[in-house]
């Protein structure tokens, strides 16, 4: 016999005994009949009946919430392009549609029509085209196998395993199919199975579900589906990539035929849609008129294109990213060992993501930093970013760049970038960038935080080297040289600044000379502690040249310890997720910021203040003066070597933002490169004050608490007194001492001629205070101390020593003090020039005795 004979036997038999088997399963009763020892029988009851029917994959939605509480689709994700909705929104021209031509028997029989089966089984062997025969239930079974082993699978070889060994055409999977299909329909009612079967059913490519289908081939929804779109849809699900509506043109994968040597659109489907319109008349499911009305209906799609992913959210796409890697980093299931169940859940969970975003700072942030940063531009890979996180609560309110997202490995450079500049390597982000000055906020506080005060100078001179450094955690390191003499932005020399002066002036050697007071470790771990660490997550480096912003850091993580400054010394971790309702409804739980004391909030304070003058006297002038409405505003400034990197960094009490524009690659000086909107170096500044008028507008902001005046004013020390000593010794003397010093001039004084003539102040001083020293012209000369002399002894002494002498006289009624010098000016010891006048004053004695007259004595009484 033929093989085509030996297939038909064999399939025909097989057929014939599955509704042996069928019948024997719907009607228990024979189970007492001969039938009973039919080992086929047995082999049939003895497959597995129970069908677990697992959660369907559906499509995740990331949501904007408006600030009128209402949400604002931003991004969709899938495997599944799948939105599930239950039977009663589904139109009954897709129930009818569906059962009259798939299956006009459904609510007749037990799960499988013996039928159709056998019918399918003939025309699959004879015709040589396979012919499913499956009812709706057996349909559903498959698929439900399908999605079941899908959602297990982790690679793509797994998920083409999966489809095919649950769509292959074998005996052994009909047979499975049929006795699961039985199972379902003694459980479930056939409104349960119809709606379960048109909630997984394919539609062709990623669309499965009736509700994905109508709204991506026709824009609706599927209640409001007409008949002749109904029935279009419904042809799709028995050849889904022969009748799909999206390829109109496409003969070989797609729905058009050749009429006449004319390509017809649609034409396949318009030939099975008809031909389900006449089964849904035969089954009396519609009138004659709504038959012929519909057919007479042409094909007409509407394709509304699935926004797949972040790239087709352009405003949000780098901030939508953060939120996936959110996703995929932080929501995995405990009950799961599995390290892709993150992204597992983002792709088939229907997952309903509410963000944190505000719309309407992000929309400035987009515009401001498109606006004046190319997304490409000609010899420079320019990168600029954006982020503001809201102060106490780590909420990311703003996040984007300016280049277009993309994550086609084959669409590269021209200003596209999947990577987000502003995240860590972990969150989709680079693997940082220096922060330059701005990392200098660390070095202020942690100076504070070791006792010592804002207005506490230190020898901020240039010098080629600096010597020793102390690092408690990595041992003592040496700066011999090899940062080639650390200049400052604007040229100064250095002398001997304030700590606030370097802050508000972003003095580089002011810094160091900080830091040569403080520990290296210290530094970085008062970083650490306000949220910051390198972008790829190694250990901060702790080098001298680090103070100066060296190490390579994510904006998210400067942005997150300025707004842990601004909130007291309280840093919040960064999250992009307010609430997620998974696909039953369920509200799950999110990652939550994790909030903690990096600094006590007197350290903040004092901090603080200074960062306060940055904006008010400093190099922030550049951009608070143009924040409106304003509030008070801490920030710094950043340039990193070469000016290669420019950042803008601040807060209010209730938003924190960082602006950079920087090269991504590459060594451009941003000083020497020009856009249409300016200086590259300075566009920070255009960026900045925008971002922020919409921040304080919408969250207004208030004052920052008041340093205590320990920080501010350093504890009062003895000062040295260095008159008389040469400058070099004097100024040894005060930096030993912990201060510095300043040379003022000269000044008239006794002194050797070259010493040091004059010092103030004198006695005691603020720690670290700055003394002004005058060096001494030698001119002149200690008063002698006449006092008590003869007047002419007096003046012939002031005489012999170069002074001239102005005679002065006084009353006394001492006697003893008559004609004696009793007071002078300069006084003893005073210095004053050669031939300068002294003058002194004699005491005049007026006379004693005890009369009561006009001077004259007493006179006696006479006698007569």
């Amino acid at each position: 016999m033929s093989d085509v004979g030996t297939g038909i036997l064999g399939f025909v038999g097989m057929s014939a005994l599955a509704g042996v088997l069928v019948t024997a399963a719907v009607t228990p009763a024979l189970a007492v009949t001969g039938m009973a020892a039919n080992n086929s029988i047995t082999m049939f009851e003895n497959l597995p009946g129970y069908l677990e029917i697992g959660e369907l994959a559906q499509k995740s939605t990331i949501y904007a919430v408006k600030a009128d509480g209402k949400v604002s689709p931003m991004a969709w994700f899938y495997d599944d392009n799948r939105e599930e909705v239950a039977f009663e929104y589904i139109s009954q021209y897709l129930k009818d549609a569906a059962v009259a031509g798939e299956d006009p028997r459904f609510y007749d029989h037990g799960g499988v029509d013996i039928a159709g089966t056998v019918r399918g089984a003939l025309k699959t062997v004879v015709g040589g085209d396979t012919q499913g025969g499956s009812s709706i239930t057996q349909q559903y079974v498959k698929n439900v196998l399908v999605a079941n082993d899908m959602s297990k699978a982790t690679t793509e070889e797994e998920r083409t395993e999966a489809w095919e060994k649950h769509t292959k055409t074998s005996v052994d999977r009909k047979l499975k199919e049929m006795r699961y299909a039985i199972s379902v329909e003694k459980e479930y009612s056939k409104d349960v199975i119809l709606g379960g079967y048109l909630n997984i059913a394919g539609f062709g490519g990623q669309i499965y579900g009736v509700q994905t289908a109508a709204s991506y081939y026709f824009g609706t929804n599927a209640k409001d589906l007409s008949l002749a779109q109904a029935a279009s849809l419904i042809a799709i699900v028995n050849s889904p990539e022969e009748f799909r509506l999206d390829y109109p043109d496409d003969e070989l994968n797609g729905a058009a035929t050749v009429v006449d040597g004319e390509t017809v659109p649609y034409a396949r489907n318009k030939e099975r849609r008809d031909y389900i319109l006449g089964k849904m008349l035969e089954e009396k499911k519609i009138t004659q008129e709504e038959h012929d009305a519909a057919v007479a209906e042409p094909v007409a799609p509407k394709i509304t294109e699935p926004s797949s992913g972040c790239q087709a959210s352009k405003t949000f796409a780098y901030f939508c990213d953060y939120v996936t890697w959110e996703i995929k980093n932080k929501l995995d299931d405990p009950a799961t060992t599995d390290v892709n169940e993150g992204a597992r859940r983002l792709e088939r969970g229907g997952l309903d993501i509410y963000t944190t975003i505000d719309m309407d700072m992000q929309s400035e942030a987009y515009a401001a930093v498109h606006e004046n940063v190319p997304a490409s531009a000609e010899g420079i890979d320019i990168g600029s970013s954006a982020v503001s996180v809201q102060v106490g609560t780590g909420r990311i309110l703003a996040m984007v760049q300016n280049t277009t997202y993309n994550v086609d490995p084959e669409v590269t450079g021209d200003g596209y970038d999947a990577v987000n500049y502003n995240a860590d390597i972990d969150y989709g982000g680079s693997s940082g960038f220096q922060p330059g000055s701005t990392y200098k906020v660390f070095t202020l506080a942690e100076w504070l935080k070791e006792g010592h005060a804002l207005n506490e100078g230190v020898d901020s001179r240039r010098r080629d080297a600096w010597g020793d450094f102390k690092n408690s955690c990595q041992g003592t390191m040496t700066d011999s040289g090899e940062w080639g003499n650390p200049k400052n932005d604007g040229g100064e020399q250095g002398g001997y600044w304030t700590a606030v002066q370097n802050t508000v002036n972003s003095y580089n050697t002011g810094f160091i000379a900080m830091a040569k007071q403080l520990d290296l470790c210290g530094i970085a771990k008062t970083a650490e502690s306000l949220g910051v660490h390198r972008a790829d997550h190694t250990p901060l480096l702790q080098f001298p040249s680090t103070i100066l912003g060296t190490n390579e850091i994510a904006p998210i993580s400067m942005a997150t310890a300025f707004a842990g400054i601004a909130n007291q010394g309280k840093a919040c971790t960064p999250v992009a997720i307010d609430k997620i309702i998974d696909g039953n409804g369920d509200e799950i739980p999110v990652p939550k910021s994790e909030c903690t004391q990096g600094l006590t909030p007197e350290v903040a304070a004092a901090t603080a203040y200074a960062m306060q003058k940055v904006m008010s006297d400093g190099t922030g002038t550049s951009s608070s003066p143009y924040v409106d409405p304003w509030y008070p505003m801490i920030g710094k400034t950043g340039t990193s070597d070469n000016n290669e990197a420019t950042w803008m960094s601040g807060a209010t009490t209730k938003v924190a933002t960082v602006v950079g524009v920087y090269n991504v690659t590459g060594h451009v000086n941003l000083r020497e490169t020009y856009f249409d909107a300016g200086q590259a170096a300075t566009l920070r500044h255009n960026i900045w004050p925008r971002i922020m008028s919409v921040a304080t507008a919408k969250y207004g902001g208030g004052d920052f608490p008041d340093p205590q005046s320990s920080y501010l004013n350093a504890p009062q020390v003895a000062v040295p007194n260095v008159l008389g000593l040469a400058p070099e010794a004097a100024q040894k003397a005060l930096q030993q001492a912990g201060f510095g010093w300043t040379m003022d001039g000269e000044v008239d004084a006794a002194q050797p001629k070259g010493t040091i003539g004059a010092q103030s102040p004198s006695g005691t001083a603020g720690r670290g205070a700055i003394i002004s020293l005058k060096t001494s012209r030698g001119n002149l000369s200690g008063v002698p101390d006449v006092s008590g002399m003869q007047a002419d002894q007096a003046e012939a002494t002031l005489g012999a020593a170069g002074f001239r002498v102005d005679r002065k006289e006084e009353d006394t009624d001492d006697e003893s003090k008559n004609g004696l010098v009793i007071s002078q000016s300069p006084g003893p010891g005073e210095n004053a020039k050669p031939g300068q006048k002294v003058t002194i004053v004699i005491g005049r004695f007026t006379g004693g005795g005890g009369g009561d007259g006009d001077g004259g004595p007493e006179t006696p009484p006479g006698n007569g």
